[in-house]
């Protein structure tokens, strides 16, 4: 007669952990075997069902219900091989590290882990220690632009102080036009969100027009202010003033933030502005986008409303547009806030064009 599974139960901590690690997409194979091994023994099965179940041995089985008992979760990890662990010499360690900031391998723009350990001859795993240790990503990516504008660190203080310090009696508005907006159509329905199959759209689409969109972002409510246009001149620029004026309180200034874009600064803009004294202009510096608080939102409109967007009419693009800022006004409007000093932004930009100037003697 065989005797019965000795008694085998998980503690209630170990078992919410264990049942969390099944739901994790990223979990290790070899620790998902060994969490389901032992959520099936608190289940009340033998090891010998279990090991049907998982189509293991038994001796498996066995082996991590032990190492549970001996030492909890943590016996569920590999112990450490034998052997001397690999060393890694200062000298090769500055070899991976000049490598990889200072040289560009011949058959490739950039490096790669494979390409780092055949150059430096050493194993792949050392490779990614150095760059982990060193916080080098090589496979990565970012795109930048140093402004050189000559007035930078003025425009920096006057349009930060804005952010970190507005005016009483005022309103502080970041303005910038998103153009070329296009109605697109794809060529066939997409294809709905299925459990284990992600949304599918073609590749392939027709335009259908494209739309313009002036937008007046206030940063003490994060309410959007918008026009939409067919095109992008000074004279849908002036239109869009008169907007904001109409749909402002008459009794409040208006520091409006700008980007250097031409048709702010045509002459038949000029003589409204005189006639306007409430409006009051603030510069960002040239290629300096980033420091314009309403390109947040375009990135917020473009990721939700218009990237995923299908439009079979400049009408209909127009429609959602509208539906989004509406909706962002009722719902998820909120105020801007700035952490970054003027001071440390003009410290990082000095530090980018030194490293800049380095790498082009260096090379």
């Amino acid at each position: 007669m065989a005797r019965p599974a000795a008694p085998f139960a998980l503690t209630p901590s170990d078992l919410v952990t264990l049942q969390s690690w099944l739901r994790m997409g990223s979990l290790a194979q070899n620790l998902a075997q060994r969490a389901r091994i032992l959520l099936l023994l608190a289940d009340g099965l033998t090891p010998n069902t279990v090991a049907e179940q998982m189509q293991v041995s038994a001796s498996v089985i066995f082996k991590w219900r032990k190492r549970y008992q001996e030492a909890g979760l943590e016996g569920l990890n590999d112990l450490p091989r034998s052997g001397q662990p690999r060393k890694l010499s200062a000298a090769k360690f500055n070899d991976i590290l000049t490598l990889t900031t200072q040289r560009v391998p011949h058959e490739a723009t950039h490096w790669s882990v494979r390409l780092m350990a055949k150059y430096a001859q050493v194993s792949t795993w050392q490779v990614r220690q150095v760059w982990a240790a060193s916080d080098l990503k090589p496979h990565r990516l970012k795109t930048f632009k140093i402004s050189n504008d000559p007035l930078f660190a003025d425009k920096v203080v006057d349009v930060v102080g804005l952010y970190l310090n507005p005016p009483d009696n005022a309103l502080v508005l970041s303005v910038d036009e998103k153009t070329q907006i296009q109605a697109l159509d794809r060529t066939q329905p997409m294809l709905p969100l299925r459990p284990g199959q992600i949304e599918r759209r073609t590749h392939d689409y027709k335009r259908h027009g494209t739309a313009s969109l002036y937008a007046a972002f206030d940063i003490l409510t994060g309410k959007v202010i918008g026009r939409i246009t067919q095109r992008h001149r000074a004279k849908e620029f002036l239109a869009f003033l008169q907007q904001i004026d109409r749909s402002t309180p008459a009794e409040l200034d208006l520091h409006v933030i700008l980007d250097n874009s031409s048709t702010h600064k045509t002459p038949a803009i000029k003589p409204w502005l005189e006639k306007h004294p409430r409006f009051k202009l603030h510069f960002t510096p040239t290629s300096a986008a980033w420091l314009n608080a309403v390109e947040g939102w375009f990135a917020q409109l473009e990721r939700r409303a218009l990237y995923r967007g299908v439009f079979t009419s400049v009408a209909e693009l127009k429609t959602g547009i509208r539906q989004f800022i509406e909706a962002h006004n009722e719902h998820s409007a909120k105020p801007f806030k700035w952490n970054k000093t003027a001071e440390t932004i003009i410290s990082s930009v000095h530090k980018a064009k030194l490293g800049a100037i380095k790498n082009r003697f260096l090379n």
